[in-house]
């Protein structure tokens, strides 16, 4: 009785690890978002982010500007950078194993990085019921300080371009709601 005992005790904690591991969800890239949130019904989110710097985030470490003052701080590359990728993306700063094979690191900051990992909520009828995208993995915001908190992990003294982060003008820039339906 007591070998049946730890025989199902280690097939339970077995399949509880497995489900956790292949319940993951992964992180699906932009693509896999503006195909539907770039509509009038979406409120365009697509296309906000797109003319947002957040879409040009990565392209910035390319720059000459960027390599300058990577150098002065004694980074080799700031494209290959930990330091420099965990604001500028996340396709470098998460496992490798969470990125679906259309994630592309080069989007920049992208829906994902503050909605969390898509693959369990994209679908439309998970999306059409906000409790069900939410049970899914959705990271939905609900007031301005949590918003404000979350985007001051990158935009703080901690970057060397930092200038004056006032969150009510940049949330101006990059709030994204979905239109009231009628």
């Amino acid at each position: 009785m007591r070998k049946l005992t730890v025989i199902l005790t280690i097939l339970a904690v077995f399949v509880a690890f497995q489900s956790s591991v292949f319940s993951q969800n992964k992180y699906i890239g932009k693509k896999g978002c503006v195909m539907c949130h770039s509509t009038e019904k979406a409120g365009k989110q697509g296309d906000i982010w797109q003319k947002s710097k957040h879409s040009q985030a990565y392209i910035t470490l390319t720059t000459d500007k960027a390599k300058e003052i990577a150098k002065a701080k004694g980074i080799a590359n700031p494209a290959e950078a930990k330091e420099c990728l965990e604001c500028h993306t996340l396709g470098k700063t998460v496992d490798a194993s969470l990125l679906d094979s259309k994630f592309d690191i080069k989007e920049g900051v992208q829906c994902e990085t503050c909605h969390g990992p898509g693959s369990g909520y994209k679908s439309m009828p998970v999306m059409k019921d906000k409790a069900k995208a939410i049970a899914a993995g959705l990271t939905d915001f609900k007031d301005p300080a949590t918003i404000e908190a979350y985007c001051r992990t990158c935009h703080n003294e901690k970057s060397p371009t930092f200038k004056d982060f006032v969150f009510k003008e940049r949330w101006e820039l990059i709030k994204h709601p979905i239109p009231k339906s009628e």
